[in-house]
């Protein structure tokens, strides 16, 4: 949490000194820089340690609180997953006359990334196993880590956006995507002057893939090239944290190299101004409705945990549950086909103040997520190797745990979270965010769940 507090601070600190100044015209120009330590925790991947920051250009000011070119980037490690994350990304609406351009370059190493099964609460988690990295394997050393598997993936993107009449845009984009996929990447656990080491053969992803739910096409990794087109339509006042408008897209996105899949995507964002006099400003309800299905083929394991956008918002647009779907969940918990969900949310600001000649405001954000699968995945190939569509896995057994993994009897279940957050926003455009919520759906839950990052959910 010190990414954000050490803002907060800062703010506190001056708060009263500035409260009594005369407001005055909220205009930046020139450069405007943000940057922080990713100093952060989460129950996925430990403590995270690097850097983080956009750099804004303005030019004259007359664009503001939209920049003119805006560049994001971060390079960072997680301590437990041992997840190293590199990000460059550039997003503008000048460079090229009526287009907005939005590109990025990311790369990602997870050599302990979790896998928990298909189509949400259908995947029977067991949590003895989950929290418990002590567990041994009988007659061996070594640990378990049962939802333990490796990834590494480079993804490459550059989306497009041109004006047909206002408001309303046409969209295209491209996304080159390079995965490799395998057993856990464990370099041992320090036990005193020894170490310890996690079973690579004792996980759900050893089993699925033995089991022939993951083909052979898929369970290593693979190449994509995702193309999408569609349409968007929009109305924000601004961008980053709009006070009233409309933000719609609807479009195809699909892959046109090995297992080939189409999948159809619909968001619908409102922001809705709350007339009631605060003075930071006036309260603003928003909601999100979206649905994301595959129509066409089926999306092999390495691209399934995709939330594809138009414009990237953060440097993971991965889901369902952590921070960019449903709140409150563990990361990418819910693997399927197709998914609808909603976020609806609050978006109160506390105080707004000029500190360092950067203007700041404070804000709150209760929220309610809820989502529901629309389209399975591996149904069949999972159906096949169950008994009353139940499935087990039986070396568990040996550990002294429930064999059971996949109930398809709970697929249907609505997962429902809520939660509030709070924000730091510096220009109205670099926004700390720091969101606390609890999953409600039984066989779900991930306990208080807390993401920290930059930026509204949307």
């Amino acid at each position: 949490m010190k990414k954000f507090l050490t803002v907060l601070l800062l703010a506190s600190a001056t708060l009263v000194a500035f409260a009594q100044e005369e407001k005055e015209k909220e205009v930046k120009k020139g450069w405007s820089f943000g940057l922080l330590p990713t100093a952060t925790f989460s129950v996925d991947n430990g403590f995270q340690a690097g850097a983080f920051g956009d750099v804004y250009y303005y030019g004259d000011g007359n664009t503001y609180p939209d920049p003119l070119h805006k560049i994001s980037w971060e390079a960072s490690y997680f301590t437990h997953s041992h997840r190293m994350r590199l990000y460059l990304a550039y997003d503008s609406k000048y460079l090229i006359p009526n287009m907005r351009v939005n590109a990025s370059v990311t790369y990602m190493n997870d050599p302990l990334y979790s896998l928990w099964g298909f189509n949400g609460a259908a995947a029977t988690q067991n949590y003895d196993i989950w929290s418990n990295r002590e567990m041994t394997v009988p007659f061996t050393s070594n640990n378990v880590n049962y939802y333990g598997m490796s990834r590494k993936m480079l993804r490459i993107l550059a989306n497009f956006q041109g004006q047909i009449v206002p408001h309303l845009n046409w969209a295209a984009g491209v996304n080159f995507w390079k995965w490799d996929l395998g057993a856990m990447q464990d370099n041992g656990v320090k036990d005193g002057n020894d170490k310890k080491y996690y079973d690579t053969n004792l996980t759900l992803y050893h089993f699925l893939s033995n089991t022939g739910v993951l083909t052979d096409a898929e369970k290593n990794g693979g190449l994509a090239l995702e193309l999408n087109a569609g349409l968007v339509y929009d109305t924000r006042d601004i961008e980053a944290a709009p006070n009233k408008g409309i933000w719609a897209e609807a479009y195809l996105n699909g892959n046109i190299l090995q297992n080939r899949y189409l999948k159809a995507c619909m968001y619908f964002r409102q922001y809705i101004s709350i007339p009631i006099h605060i003075p930071a400003g006036e309260p603003v309800f928003a909601y999100r409705l979206a649905w994301q299905h595959t129509i066409l083929g089926e999306t092999p394991l390495y691209m399934v945990q995709n939330n594809p956008l138009l414009v990237q918002r953060n440097m993971i647009s991965e889901g369902f549950g952590s921070s960019n779907t449903i709140r409150g969940l563990r990361e990418n918990r819910i693997l399927a086909e197709g998914m609808a969900w909603a976020n609806l949310e609050l978006r109160v600001k506390l105080v707004n103040f000029k500190l360092f000649n950067q203007f700041f405001y404070i804000a709150v954000n209760p929220f309610f997520d809820a989502g529901i699968i629309t389209r399975p995945y591996k149904a069949d190939a999972l159906k096949a190797i169950s008994v009353d569509g139940k499935v087990y896995d039986p070396a568990l057994v040996a550990l002294g745990q429930d064999a059971l993994i996949y109930d398809a009897s709970k697929m249907n279940s609505l997962i429902y979270s809520g939660g509030a957050g709070l924000k730091i926003a510096m220009n109205q455009n670099f926004i700390v965010s720091a969101d606390f919520a609890k999953c409600f759906t039984p066989g779900m839950d991930a306990g208080l769940w807390i993401g920290i990052g930059i930026n509204y959910q949307f």
